[in-house]
């Protein structure tokens, strides 16, 4: 018997692996090199069958993994173009300079009795610093940015919503 003999099982067993006729016939003709290339390796009076299905497995296997690197690397080279890049830069730029534009008027919007307290908190004093600098109690300065950020949150709802 030969290997030829085994052809059908080959071609379902490799349609069952590629779901495409063409890549299935690939598949089976690179079977068939490998089968007769490493004929002498095949101990006679054992199972062909067997032996062609590890051949077709492992090179479906092989070329599976293959393309999964080549289609990894086509992506990150198409995600570190220039083009890409500056198209992905000016974007955004533009949502950067929106975001920032909506922060500044939200924060013009609350009165300096929350705003500065606030202000002074992001930029990094402590509670007991803010209370210090402006003269009011402590638990005045931790309620005037509570309220400022709820009113802040409010204002910048939309942001909120695409993160």
């Amino acid at each position: 018997m030969t290997i030829k003999n085994h052809r059908q099982m080959l071609s379902s067993t490799a349609m069952r692996l590629t779901n495409n006729t063409d890549d299935a016939q690939d598949l089976i003709q690179e079977t068939m090199i490998k089968a007769l290339r490493f004929f002498d390796t095949f101990d006679a009076g054992t199972n062909v069958k067997g032996w062609l299905y590890t051949i077709m497995r492992n090179t479906f296997i092989n070329q599976y993994h293959k393309n999964a690197r080549r289609r990894n690397i086509i992506t990150q080279e198409e995600q570190i173009t220039d083009a890409h890049l500056i198209s992905s830069a000016r974007g955004n730029q533009a949502e950067s300079t929106f975001a920032v534009g909506d922060i500044y008027l939200a924060l013009n919007a609350l009165d300096k009795s929350r705003s500065v307290p606030l202000i002074r908190y992001v930029e990094g004093y402590s509670y007991q610093e803010i209370s210090d600098q402006l003269g009011i109690p402590l638990g005045t300065v931790k309620t005037r940015i509570h309220e400022g950020r709820k009113q802040l949150r409010k204002q910048l709802q939309m942001y909120a919503d695409t993160l």
